[in-house]
């Protein structure tokens, strides 16, 4: 269920807690686990401003409600699903993220972390589905959703940090799934993880970097997954779906 509240209200109550922005259950849209039913967990806040975000409200203009891990917890046992996705936002930029990956962990649950990749932080997850932001996603002014490009610079200087990267290959399981605008965000794609690779210890895979077509409505998809399917064909990657759009199109909770 949607949790949705103005940034900075919401329950207080003891121990610690997290801005979140929804919690609900639904089908994994992108990814190696595409068309799992999971419960997402969706965090407020990030470090960066991609121009194209689905989720404007965790990042441009956050809203959430403060919930305490038990909270959470009690939230997501109310589900019947196996698969948790710990998402945002960016999630890692609470510290109090790292404590409820290693409650769910406890509990049973398979979990996946969707990360930009910029910060890291050693807990317990199963999937780190990290997120690179390329270049096409920097929010210039005349990308910018509130028109003023105030955030271009700060964004430019985050988006990739190669060791980062690379402590997420050597630490987990994870998929490298990358928003393809364009044929030219391949170039970038190619350096980037071949950089990743002389970087890590393990190795990274071709079928762990996923191309995903940039869209958060049907329409917008329509008119780039199929060249991006070509894409990932040609450079012998894996493409993505974003079932949830497809299926759901951009309704919050889904």
């Amino acid at each position: 269920m949607p949790v949705n509240a103005d940034a900075g209200t919401g329950t207080t109550t003891q121990g610690h807690s997290l801005p979140i922005n929804e919690l609900f259950y639904s089908l994994q849209g992108e990814g190696k686990l595409a068309g799992v039913p999971s419960v997402f967990i969706r965090t407020s806040g990030c470090n960066l401003r991609c121009w194209f975000c689905d989720s404007y409200h965790t990042s441009w203009e956050p809203t959430h409600a403060q919930m305490t891990i038990a909270e959470i917890m009690e939230e997501v046992e109310s589900y019947d699903a196996n698969h948790v996705v710990v998402t945002g936002g960016e999630p890692l930029v609470h510290d109090e993220t790292s404590l409820l990956l290693d409650r769910l962990s406890d509990a049973g649950y398979h979990t996946t972390v969707e990360t930009n990749g910029t910060l890291f932080s050693e807990t317990a997850v199963d999937l780190a589905s990290i997120s690179p932001k390329l270049a096409s996603s920097t929010p210039t002014a005349e990308r910018d959703p509130k028109g003023d490009g105030e955030w271009a610079e700060r964004h430019e200087e985050r988006r990739i940090d190669t060791d980062t990267l690379a402590a997420f290959a050597d630490a987990y399981e994870m998929q490298l799934k990358f928003v393809v605008t364009d044929e030219s965000d391949l170039i970038e794609i190619e350096e980037l993880v071949s950089k990743i690779r002389d970087a890590a210890d393990a190795p990274v895979r071709d079928s762990d970097v996923l191309l995903m077509p940039e869209g958060a409505t049907r329409e917008r998809l329509d008119e780039n997954r199929e060249r991006v399917a070509e894409l990932a064909m040609e450079y012998d990657y894996r493409y993505t779906p974003r079932l949830h759009v497809g299926l759901w199109n951009d309704a919050p909770g889904t």
